[in-house]
């Protein structure tokens, strides 16, 4: 029997899904599935509350965690013995937090970023967060529900580098996971976003989907352009990622709708939307626009609104 489409699932149901099941309830959702990135290395935008929890309530199915550490698990805002006290309010600051927790309390998938920094020195300051086969059975063992391999800003990652973790990481941990792979701005590499040369690589080294910057987000990639490489990642029978990742979540809902319609256009499967509209979260007015532009009110409402115990 085949995965309910993400769109009807509930808690339950992600709690009873594999990677594989997962992926299948994404495809079948037919481009209205919405990724909110929020980033571990940030406080919370609103005291009380994590990001990830007011992502999620803002419309978000699938939580991707940037920045998370598999050596040292910490997500701000949930509840820790340690606390940062700042005159006025006390932060908690989530220490020991791991996505298994976040999962348990906001009832949808969640995942992480792990990156090929091919820099010795900054992978240094970066081991738990680095692309290697044993962060990613970390990464699993504590909860995640798929994998993103990517880089962040000005961290060298190439999409060689990108092809070549993930074909590590597949043989290590098999084939039920769900990897994605990709890059959503030039991550401080000297090379295209994106090439037909990239998404080949990364196909045939296992990713079960593959991540193109919403035309509109970075230089020359036009709908023509995201459309053609969408056509031939579906021939291969995996995802679209189409990415948010250059501060324009923190622009206007115009141009979210905006990008929303070009991604879909495109034929984009999963939507996601950056961690730098505010330091740490899209603006979370825009990951509600970005919800109501893919997929429309009842959707949207009833994704924010179903308790837990469903």
């Amino acid at each position: 029997m085949p995965a309910k489409r993400l769109l009807e699932a509930f808690a339950s149901d992600f709690r009873a899904m594999n990677g594989r099941e997962l992926l299948d309830s994404i495809r079948r959702s037919e481009g209205r599935v919405l990724c909110a990135e929020v980033l571990t290395l940030a406080p919370p935008l609103v005291d009380g509350v994590s990001n990830a929890e007011l992502a999620a309530a803002m419309g978000a199915d699938l939580i991707l965690l940037n920045g998370y550490n598999v050596l040292q698990p910490q997500v701000p805002g949930f509840p820790s013995e340690a606390e940062l006290d700042v005159g006025w309010v006390r932060l908690s600051t989530g220490t020991g937090t791991t996505p298994a927790q976040v999962k348990a309390w906001i009832g949808r998938p969640v995942g992480l970023n792990l990156e090929p920094i091919p820099d010795p020195e900054k992978a240094a300051q970066a081991i738990g967060r680095l692309a290697t086969p044993e962060n990613a059975r970390r990464a699993l063992e504590q909860g995640a529900d798929f994998l993103v391999i990517t880089g962040n800003p000005e961290t060298g990652v190439t999409g060689e580098g990108i092809a070549g973790a993930v074909a590590q990481i597949r043989k290590a941990i098999g084939s039920v996971p769900m990897i994605l792979a990709g890059k959503m701005h030039r991550a401080g590499a000297d090379e295209p976003v994106i090439s037909e040369r990239d998404v080949e690589a990364m196909i045939e080294a296992g990713a079960d989907g593959i991540l193109i910057p919403l035309p509109g987000t970075v230089p020359g990639v036009t709908e023509e352009e995201a459309a053609r490489l969408t056509a031939r990642i579906h021939r291969a029978g995996c995802l679209v990622v189409g990415t948010i990742g250059t501060s324009q979540e923190g622009a206007t809902p115009s141009v979210i709708e905006q990008l929303a319609l070009a991604g879909k256009r495109a034929g984009v499967d999963i939507f996601h939307i950056g961690d730098a509209g505010f330091m740490g979260i899209a603006f979370p007015e825009n990951i509600y626009a970005l919800s109501l532009a893919i997929r429309g009110r009842r959707h949207t409402w009833r994704r924010m609104a179903a308790s837990l115990h469903r």
